[in-house]
């Protein structure tokens, strides 16, 4: 008897329907076609322990296995549910009327329970768009894909649900989650707040600017100025993500297998790799791709604490997801392409000793020592970091003070109306939302100076010896500044800001 179930496969944060025919005939033997992975392989062994283990027969016949396109390669265990009904339909221990019209994954244990997968929201946004009735998947994915709507989903704890749920002895009641509530219950501040920083004034302002611009920030400065606990609480500033925001992060996340039973991802993700992260690991890719940190922080924070530390071949990988916000990971067989439309937030100390320029500092670093320390930072790379700031320690009068500094709701209040002005400026244009993804052209059209304004840059450009693009990084932040200021057009205050926020530009920096 041949029988048709689906499953579905992610390819990058996309799934494609997989058609999984069983045929069972006469004779013995397990064959299992269409490029299957070793975890699919080993999937036998695990089905026919968990049928016998529940009291069904795995047939001691000749069963045909074949897994449609099969010139795709499939991979994981999370199809071990699907062949499992596939071959209890074709001996006929299930009745087989309903089967296609579900998407059925789950990977089995030996006792028939199930364990969670990857990519459920991606397949359940799939299986909607094909017109399935709807899915069966572990329980642990259900809060997931119930985002979707207009789709059944259930969750299955044990092989013997699915099972009695197709010869109707049981029913099992669709999980129905509410996306908006789910949504805005979930918008709480988080646990790190900017009125527990003390001092740090400039520091906070820069903060301000690069989430009401969506700028790339690099903070230097010694150890223990406080550049860690800055950039932990950049999050708690920027706008509360949208619901098309909180769906691509979720998705993203469903991938890498991040989600489980969290649901729908409301809070800004803020990620931050060791300095020892392979490129691999920092973009994404591998034998079978995988998000990497760049994508996870999709629509949040990435954070690269000691940037002088990691590889410099990682940090060069880097430079064009920086510019075109998303990546493409091409191989032989496939291309694949993650989005990360991230905020890079680096720090670093000025020299080895992490003590530069200091008359007191217990150990200084020799010119050749700093050179050597900051070249493993390229220019190209700085050139696409917006702000650069100097974080110097905060002395004792202000940390022993006891009045609490300005609170992260007020700053952000202030960030979510400058992006509400961005959001007006590029209504017409679909994937621009904020100043910091503006182009050249743009950058022209709403970055016009005034002659005042014009001189200064001009002045600023020839003294610092600054590229074009960091020309364009000063006019996009003194946009920026401009619209905290709710300003229609720049003004040369503006600008002169911009220009303080490119440290690394200065001649003389190491001298």
């Amino acid at each position: 008897m041949l029988v048709k179930v689906f499953g579905s496969a992610v390819f990058g944060v996309d799934a494609t329907t997989i058609t999984v025919e069983v045929n069972i005939d006469k004779g013995i033997g397990y064959h299992l076609v269409g490029l299957p992975d070793s975890a699919i392989k080993e999937s036998s062994y695990r089905i026919a322990a968990a049928l016998k283990n529940n009291h069904y027969h795995f047939p001691g016949k000749k069963i045909t296995i074949n897994m449609a396109p099969a010139d795709l390669r499939k991979e994981g265990s999370a199809y071990d549910l699907t062949i499992a009904v596939g071959i209890l339909a074709a001996s006929s221990q299930i009745n087989s009327d309903e089967i296609g019209n579900y998407i059925i994954m789950g990977e089995l244990s030996l006792d028939g329970s199930l364990q969670p997968i990857k990519g459920a929201l991606s397949i359940a946004i799939k299986a909607k768009e094909e017109g399935f009735k709807g899915i069966l998947l572990p329980i642990q994915n259900v809060k997931e894909a119930a985002i979707v709507d207009g789709i059944d989903v259930y969750g299955i704890e044990n092989v013997v649900e699915v099972i009695n749920f197709f010869n109707g002895s049981a029913t099992i009641q669709p999980t129905k989650i509410d996306s908006d509530i789910e949504f805005s219950k979930n918008l709480d501040f988080p646990e790190f707040d900017f009125a527990d920083v003390k001092g740090q004034e400039s520091i906070k302002r820069c903060m301000e600017i690069a989430a009401a611009g969506g700028h790339n920030i690099i903070l230097i400065g010694p150890p223990g100025a406080g550049k860690t606990m800055l950039a932990k609480r950049l999050p708690s500033i920027l706008p509360p993500m949208t619901m098309q925001e909180a769906l691509e992060t979720t998705k993203i996340h469903s991938v890498a297998g991040k989600v489980k039973e969290a649901g729908l991802l409301t809070q800004r993700p803020f990620r931050s790799p060791h300095h020892s992260a392979s490129s691999v690991s920092l973009v994404g890719g591998g034998s079978y791709p995988q998000p990497g940190e760049i994508s996870l922080a999709h629509n949040g924070v990435l954070f690269l604490d000691e940037l002088p530390e990691f590889k410099r071949e990682v940090l060069e990988v880097m430079r064009q997801p920086l510019e075109d916000r998303e990546v493409t990971i091409s191989r032989a067989k496939f291309t694949i392409t993650y989005p990360s439309s991230f905020m890079l937030v680096a720090s670093m100390n000025p020299s080895p000793s992490g003590y530069f320029n200091d008359p007191n500092a217990p150990i200084s670093s020799s010119p050749m020592e700093m050179q050597r320390y900051l070249s493993k930072i390229s220019g190209p790379l700085l050139d696409r970091i917006d702000i650069h700031i100097e974080v110097t320690p905060v002395p004792f009068e202000k940390l022993s003070d006891t009045r609490k500094a300005e609170s992260s709701k007020l700053i952000r209040e202030r960030v979510t109306n400058a992006r509400l002005i961005q959001a007006k400026r590029f209504v017409a244009f679909n994937h621009i939302h904020y100043n910091a993804q503006m182009s050249s052209k743009l950058i022209r059209e709403y970055c016009m100076l005034d002659d005042a304004s014009l001189q200064l840059l001009k002045t600023a450009m020839e003294r610092l010896n600054l590229s074009a693009r960091a020309y364009d990084r000063i006019l996009k932040v003194s946009r920026t500044i401009a619209d905290l200021e709710n300003a229609t057009n720049i003004q040369s205050h503006h600008i002169a800001e911009a220009i303080q926020y490119r440290s690394l530009d200065r001649e003389g920096w190491l001298g």
